[in-house]
């Protein structure tokens, strides 16, 4: 367990691991908040940034021998449809300038797709794989945060939205499967290949992105692998 808002906390998560696992067959990056107000963690940054895209870096990083003394290993990382609405707007990731829940939300979860090409490109030829999905409209705690009308039409869809049973089908998929041993770099909906939006595939955007991250975590990880996965 851990509070994915703390750098600190995500690398003592890693550290523990390590401790009591000599494996990893695969990782799931499963986070989302959806915050009404724009709020800081206790590293100064954006906690929806933090928590929905640079915790699943961070992790994935940290974890990243582990991954390829295993292979054929998985990294999942589960991110959503609302990534059609974002722009990775490198000007003002943090929220600073101009802060809206639905706007950070949906930055976020395409940093996770954008994260995820440009990982699997990275991770080309070492036998671990990277795949991110939409899990498609589930009934979540999503939203429970208060304050802001965006959290608070979310709680007011939960009784119309899907058990969080069927919300797992997808992640167990990429996760379990023989089909997808090989497949690396792919968007998924009820298990099925599909194509994210354009802007997802900007390898600049992707490359940009990667740049940014190691530079949030550097100062913090000290030599706790601050590059990233297979950087």
């Amino acid at each position: 367990m851990a509070d994915l808002s703390s750098q600190s906390q995500v690398r003592i998560l890693a550290t523990e691991f390590k401790g009591k696992y000599d494996r990893l067959d695969v990782l799931v990056n499963n986070a989302g908040v959806l915050i009404g107000h724009r709020t800081v963690t206790e590293d100064g940054l954006e906690t929806t940034f933090a928590v929905n895209h640079l915790a699943y870096f961070q992790l994935t990083a940290l974890l990243s021998d582990s991954l390829a003394e295993t292979a054929p290993s998985r990294v999942v990382n589960v991110a959503s449809i609302a990534h059609e609405r974002g722009r990775l707007r490198f000007d003002d990731l943090q929220g600073e300038k101009r802060y809206g829940a639905v706007r950070a939300y949906a930055q976020s979860k395409l940093a996770n797709i954008v994260f995820t090409y440009e990982l699997a490109r990275r991770l080309s030829g070492t036998g671990v794989t990277a795949n991110c999905l939409d899990p498609g409209a589930i009934k979540t705690g999503l939203g429970k945060s208060r304050g802001g009308l965006a959290p608070r039409y979310w709680r007011l869809r939960q009784p119309f939205l899907a058990p969080e049973a069927k919300g797992a089908e997808t992640p167990i998929y990429l996760a379990s499967t023989a089909e997808v041993t090989e497949m690396s770099g792919g968007y998924w909906a009820e298990r099925q290949l599909r194509s994210s939006s354009k802007r997802s595939y900007d390898a600049g955007d992707a490359k940009r992105l990667w740049d940014v991250s190691e530079d949030l975590l550097a100062s913090k990880e000290g030599d706790q692998n601050p590059e990233g996965p297979n950087g």
